[in-house]
């Protein structure tokens, strides 16, 4: 006998939690940039209005409301998920209202404000159509001239092959496994299940040898992964030019990629390909065929209400004033890259001296006219100035960055929030990012880098100190560090490895976190002196 899912679900799996993703390509500077590198004006004002429609544990929306001045809003029909989001926004004390209602009941909601800026990611291919048509009309009656739509889905032509697959475990999960068995365990049958029908040599998945390989990869991730993006009632991936067609009743038109990368060419296009794209005027036929070129899978959207070029003048222009922060060390960015058609080498005369200037000051965030004012960049101009901060931004390397006014205007938050973050690493990994003041937006903080800040927190001063504070946390759960794919064993072992992960921590992370804000400060003074000593919080 098996049991009906609540109705609320609306056949969105609800028994596994979603995992504690974050996605920085919601934050509001880099879409706005992603506007900007693709010749597109926007009307995002500040303080902004901003939704964030499905937001899952509500992690991404918890970082932008706490690192962004503005009014947020965000709704997920999953109460659990609420509550956590919750839970966040009263650690950072942001202004965000957060909902369990469905995206009709918010579209219904007369105190509904007009947005600058809606999110969402990844949702829309696993809604049904009746909800993919409210969240049309909210955008119609709620997104404000000028403002943008984000939305990141499932596509085709790259879903196509592995249409069937899904069907087949989705198939078995339903029809052969009961419900008793717990969700985890029939995602594991059916994943068993369709291996052992490739394994028969049925030919399907020998005329289809990608996908046979595609189930490999999928053995081995994340259960409650897999639940969400796997084995909901609804599973449409889209054609970009059904979604294009779709979004257009609310007077939205494609804008950009939030995914910058994806703007580099010469990383995912031969130069055939380049010229036949060159040679599409249509917008939406020029998408829908780099998708055919690229096999894309996934894509990410940015629409806007009311589309309005800018010359390439007026970018360069508008570049000058937007400030940007190196994010990582700056002989850790690779000059040579790697792509789908092959390599790609950026120009050093144009990124060492920019790498250089960037990571002056102690990563300083600097504006655009900043650096082509410095010495070092004589010889770089304006245009190779914004490619290169388009590119290295793509890679991560580089972030857009607030003024000094935003900056201080939400430090608070965002320390309250990383406190609270930091705090729940004692217990889990499940985490792995912190806000930044600097960028509006996440970093990639991993769950022994966050515990080394906590040590910092409570005024230890040095790694040895640090690995000390950690230990006694970790040996209470019973775990052990790794080292060479064993668990490492003893005690002094352990403190060992710890203390020297720290000193590399402090050497080459920790300065650049400062940069970013992720420090907590007394004051005007960072924790961090310049001998890399800790001072007490």
């Amino acid at each position: 006998m098996t049991t009906s899912a609540p109705s609320w679900t609306a056949g969105y799996v609800s028994e596994l939690d979603y995992t504690h993703g974050y996605y920085r390509e919601m934050s509001p500077l880099n879409l706005e940039l992603a506007m900007l590198s693709r010749l597109q004006a926007h009307s995002v004002k500040r303080p902004l209005r901003y939704l964030e429609l499905g937001f899952g544990q509500g992690l991404s929306l918890n970082i932008h409301a706490a690192a962004c001045e503005g009014e947020f809003w965000g709704t997920d029909f999953n109460p659990t998920q609420a509550a956590n989001a919750r839970e966040l926004a009263a650690a950072s004390g942001a202004d965000l209202k957060v909902f369990d209602l469905s995206f009709a009941e918010l579209r219904d909601r007369a105190d509904l404000p007009e947005f600058d800026i809606i999110v969402l990611h990844g949702i829309w291919s696993w809604i049904s159509d009746e909800n993919r048509r409210v969240i049309v009309d909210l955008a119609r009656n709620r997104l404000a001239v000028g403002g943008l739509f984000y939305m990141s889905y499932n596509t085709t032509p790259g879903w196509s092959p592995a249409m069937p697959l899904r069907h087949l475990m989705s198939l078995h999960l339903n029809l052969a496994t009961g419900e008793a068995t717990g969700l985890g365990s029939r995602i594991d049958a059916a994943v068993d299940f369709a291996e052992q029908v490739v394994d028969s040599n049925a030919l399907y998945f020998r005329a289809n040898p990608a996908v046979a390989e595609r189930l490999k990869g999928i053995k081995g991730h994340n259960r409650n992964y897999l639940a969400h993006e796997f084995f909901n009632a609804d599973w449409h991936p889209m054609p970009f030019s059904e979604a294009a067609d779709l979004l257009a009743q609310a007077k939205l038109s494609f804008a950009a990629s939030s995914n910058l990368v994806s703007h580099i060419d010469t990383l995912h296009l031969t130069p055939q390909q380049q010229q036949l794209l060159a040679s599409i005027a249509h917008p939406v036929l020029r998408e829908s065929v780099r998708d055919y070129c690229e096999n894309q899978q996934f894509r990410r959207d940015v629409f806007v209400k009311g589309p309005r070029g800018l010359s390439p003048q007026r970018q360069l222009e508008i570049l000058q004033s937007h400030r940007f922060v190196l994010q990582v060390g700056e002989g850790d960015v690779a000059l040579k890259l790697n792509g789908p058609a092959g390599e790609a080498h950026l120009q050093a005369e144009v990124y060492r001296p920019m790498l250089a200037v960037l990571a002056e000051r102690g990563h300083a965030p600097k504006s655009a006219a900043e650096m082509l004012a410095h010495p070092l960049m004589k010889k770089v101009t304006p245009a190779q100035l914004a490619q290169a901060l388009f590119v290295l931004t793509g890679l991560g390397n580089v972030s857009a960055a607030q003024d000094e006014v935003q900056v201080a205007a939400v430090r608070a938050r965002t320390q309250a929030l990383n406190r609270h973050l930091v705090d729940k690493a004692v217990f889990s990994n499940e985490i792995g990012f912190l806000a930044s003041p600097v960028t509006g937006a996440g970093v990639p903080v991993g769950r022994i880098q966050q515990l080394f800040l906590r040590a910092i927190r409570r005024g230890r001063t040095t790694p040895q100190e640090w690995a000390l504070d950690i230990w006694p946390l970790m040996e209470a759960q019973n775990q052990r560090l790794m080292r060479d794919g064993k668990p490492i064993a003893s005690a002094a072992e352990n403190i060992a490895e710890l203390a020297s992960m720290g000193q590399d921590f402090a050497q080459k992370r920790l300065p650049i976190l400062d940069a970013l804000g992720v420090i907590e400060r007394s004051g005007s003074a960072s924790t961090v002196s310049p001998d890399l000593s800790i001072a007490a919080a």
